[in-house]
């Protein structure tokens, strides 16, 4: 490490032990995804979510050490910063984020970080005119651009652009791994282009407890609505429940969804209230939506959440399984 970059470090590990001392009484104890001591000459890699950790992985190989601050069942719009989150972003040499605000608050420690060390919302990458808005003319972006597997290949690449610029030497290697890691994504395109294409038309209605699949319903086909907004810092209230009560009893859905990041009350209240009304509406399973699975399970990776999230949609809304 030359002199220059020793006190970028410096310099940014004062700015980020002042954000930690902002964050440390009301930080969240989270152990996070992966991470182990980098092996000597390999980049130190530390990312936010798990969907941003599995791109880097399968790009990074065996060039690059990878952490995830935010583990299964973690929700990244309410998250706060540990006093163990800055050590691993203080020991990284690149940081990887998702942008378009769905970090929250952690956003304003991410940009300080990012004058001592590459610091890349993933985001960046993905087209202007190919991001949505969380509600219409609000001019307030949709984070949750991994749900369109086609368009997440724009955050692979800039993950893949990131690590080059960083470690050139390897950069054939890089590409490589880039190049078989969209491939596997635009497989899991049409797979879910062909998944959901077999649910009846009337049925290609996807019921959750936030609003986090509308990448998802426009890249496949389904109506979307949830329970809560596009963040689940908002709050819902008895009228949302009994708007999206009535929704569920007027169209004949005959499922809704919970997630793995939030609590399953909130979506509850809503069936037992169509139940009121003489209307039958099931659980019909469990997706992740801001957060991955757990390490070691098919769906503790981005592939294996994808699928399984199709799979789980598609057989409810067809009544293929009973949940």
């Amino acid at each position: 490490m030359n002199m220059h970059r020793s006190v970028q470090r410096l310099l940014g590990g004062m700015a980020l032990l002042g954000a930690m001392l902002a964050f440390q009484a009301c930080g969240q104890q989270n152990e996070g995804q992966g991470g182990s001591d980098p092996a000597p000459g390999t980049l130190a890699v530390t990312t936010t979510t798990g969907m941003i950790a599995d791109a880097a992985k399968e790009v990074g190989g065996d060039r690059v050490s990878v952490t995830a601050l935010m583990g299964p069942g973690v929700d990244p719009h309410l998250y706060k910063a540990s006093h163990g989150d800055m050590v691993k972003l203080d020991e990284a040499d690149v940081v990887l984020y998702s942008g378009l605000h769905l970090e929250g608050k952690m956003t304003e420690v991410l940009e300080k970080l990012g004058r001592s060390r590459p610091v890349v919302a993933v985001t960046d990458g993905v087209p202007e005119d190919r991001v949505l808005e969380s509600e219409p003319g609000s001019g307030s972006p949709d984070p949750h651009v991994w749900f369109n597997a086609s368009l997440w290949t724009y955050a692979v690449e800039k993950v893949r652009d990131t690590l080059i610029a960083e470690d050139p030497e390897h950069e054939a290697g890089y590409r490589q791994r880039a190049d078989a890691y969209i491939s596997e994504l635009e497989e899991l395109h049409a797979y879910a282009l062909e998944r959901i294409g077999s649910i009846p038309e009337e049925r290609r209605v996807l019921v959750t407890a936030h609003d986090a699949f509308g990448y998802f319903g426009r890249a496949y086909g389904l109506e979307v609505t949830g329970l809560q907004g596009m963040s689940t810092s908002s709050e819902y209230g008895s009228k949302d429940v009994a708007s999206l009560r009535d929704f569920l009893v007027e169209r004949g859905i005959p499922a809704v969804f919970v997630e793995s990041s939030i609590p399953r009350k909130s979506i509850e209240s809503v069936i037992e209230g169509a139940a009121r009304m003489g209307s039958t509406v099931v659980i019909g399973g469990e997706l992740f939506s801001d957060a991955m699975g757990e390490a070691g399970t098919p769906e503790g990776t981005y592939a294996g959440m994808f699928r399984h999230n199709v799979d789980t949609i598609a057989e409810a809304l067809k009544g293929e399984s009973t949940p």
